[in-house]
């Protein structure tokens, strides 16, 4: 054996260097992007802590989603911060390892979250007399782990195996974060195993709950045209659409950035195309769902109230 194949102790994050020369800009784009999102998810979460009424499964997802997607954004943002700021974005061997396992184990958890709320709608519009029962307090809580469990799995099975891998030659990864694909383009090694787990575990962490979207919609839907009541319609559908909107960007993108052959990978569209879910999709999520969502806007709102009154 090639002693060379065990000398890699780093790598080295080339950022949006393919896409983009001078790179020193992105550092208030960023930090600006962070800021918000921080801020905004933690909003929603304040807003569900501290108003009593928005004590239902619907919000403790919504909150439990926005604390997920604050964690999310600080595996990614706080380095790519010092990618334009830094000749060498260096990131260690084991460092790299566990920030590929963190944003895994998030976006397998966000996948099953997403499943987990739109179940969540379909029972409180298709069987609303049911709704408390069915999404009790152990229940939903139960659901919160299993999505965490799922994700978890999901993350320890892929990083295990890529970094299980023998690496030589090239230590840079075109990429701004440590993903399966562009380092598993490093390996020396036949990578086609990690590549057929990629289709069959992250497709089916993906697919799975996508299908549990689409048939919850189905029926959603079906139901809402039912009513008689043009305002219970617009009502109904306002709840679902904000959902909706954020399922689009999230499986759209990671559908597209996992489920497809090697041959069309490209370095700088997909360094796009994960901005969707990584960093996007975690900004737009505190606006959909608080601007779209009168019960949310005006808790915000009154909180903000009492504390200049006090």
């Amino acid at each position: 054996m090639n002693s060379n194949h065990t000398m890699v102790t780093g790598f080295i994050l080339l950022g949006f260097s393919g896409v983009i020369r001078n790179q020193f800009f992105l550092f208030p784009i960023f930090l600006c992007t962070y800021i918000i999102t921080v801020c905004g998810n933690l909003s929603i979460i304040l807003a569900y802590k501290l108003s009593p009424r928005l004590h239902t499964p619907m919000y403790f997802f919504l909150a439990n989603l926005s604390l997920l997607e604050i964690i999310y954004v600080s595996c990614t943002i706080p380095k790519m911060l010092s990618s334009p700021l830094s000749e060498h974005n260096a990131v260690s061997f084991c460092g790299c390892a566990i920030q590929m396992f963190c944003v895994l184990l998030l976006g397998g958890t966000e996948c099953c979250m997403l499943g987990v709320m739109a179940y969540d709608r379909y029972i409180a519009i298709c069987h609303p007399l049911l709704y408390t029962v069915i999404m009790s307090e152990v229940v939903c809580i139960q659901l919160i782990v299993a999505s965490y469990v799922i994700g978890a799995a999901n993350s320890l099975i892929h990083t295990t195996f890529t970094f299980s891998l023998q690496f030589c030659g090239s230590i840079e990864i075109d990429h701004f974060f440590c993903d399966v694909p562009p380092v598993l383009e490093l390996s020396c090694q036949d990578i086609w195993a990690n590549e057929l787990m990629i289709f069959v575990i992250a497709g089916c962490v993906m697919i799975g709950p996508f299908i549990v979207i689409i048939i919850s919609y189905v029926e959603i839907i079906s139901k809402i045209l039912k009513l008689h009541s043009t305002s219970s319609k617009k009502k109904t559908f306002a709840t679902c659409s904000s959902h909706l909107i954020v399922v689009t960007i999230f499986y759209g993108s990671g559908i597209f950035r996992y489920l497809r052959p090697r041959s069309e990978y490209k370095s700088g569209k997909t360094s796009v195309v994960s901005l969707m879910y990584t960093v996007i999709a975690p900004l737009l999520n505190p606006f959909i769902y608080s601007l779209r969502n009168k019960e949310v806007t005006s808790s915000i709102q009154n909180i903000f109230l009492q504390k200049i009154k006090f």
